[in-house]
């Protein structure tokens, strides 16, 4: 699988540094039901992650310095708490967030993969965000941004997988895989914030 981001990045997928998910595996199928994903969406997942592999760079440029860069209380999660920006997490974060569309389609869904969905969300809760990068900045993302923007995330995406020629079918078939995928992860995440201390809705 490509990888774009490294440990120097703070990308520590599979690392023994990442803890266990307190979500079972067990409590993954069973979101798997709720939310409608199947084992024919992990294989047009497979499919989007072929067609989007040379374009994840525009696509993260396109929602952190077109959308995000353009909403003020999207925007301050990425900036210094006088609001000036942070030129090298935002470096880095990018391609974290580039190998983040990687691995949400070409990785299996096993327990690694379960674990890092917990590493990402604590990564937005006050338990770890900014100590990755050593910066300072807002102390937590809202779970409602992430939640809301995740609409965003779905619905921008589509021109992407249209972009190598596939059918209409296939390109229908591959952004509801990528949906329910993200609907799914969503879910994972929640449970990060509701077990958290503090009120970070």
């Amino acid at each position: 699988m490509k990888q774009i981001a490294g440990k120097q990045d703070g990308y520590t997928y599979g690392d023994e540094s990442v803890e266990v998910s307190p979500v079972t595996m067990d409590e993954l199928e069973r979101l798997k039901v709720s939310v409608g994903f199947t084992d024919e969406d992990r294989q047009w997942l497979k499919a989007a992650g072929e067609v989007l592999a040379d374009q994840v760079k525009a696509i993260v440029t396109r929602w952190r310095s077109e959308i995000i860069a353009s909403i003020p209380h999207l925007a301050r999660h990425s900036r210094s708490l006088k609001g000036d920006k942070l030129p090298g997490y935002l470096a880095q974060s990018n391609l974290r967030f580039e190998q983040w569309i990687l691995d949400t389609c070409l990785r299996e869904y096993d327990q690694e993969w379960l674990n890092y969905q917990h590493e990402i969300a604590l990564r937005h809760t006050s338990a770890k965000k900014n100590r990755t990068d050593g910066v300072e900045s807002t102390a937590f993302v809202p779970y409602r941004d992430i939640a809301a923007f995740t609409a965003v995330l779905v619905e921008t995406m589509k021109p992407y997988l249209a972009a190598k020629g596939h059918s209409e079918i296939e390109v229908e078939a591959m952004h509801r895989a990528w949906g329910r995928s993200l609907q799914l992860q969503i879910a994972l995440w929640a449970q990060v914030y509701i077990a958290s201390p503090g009120n970070e809705w």
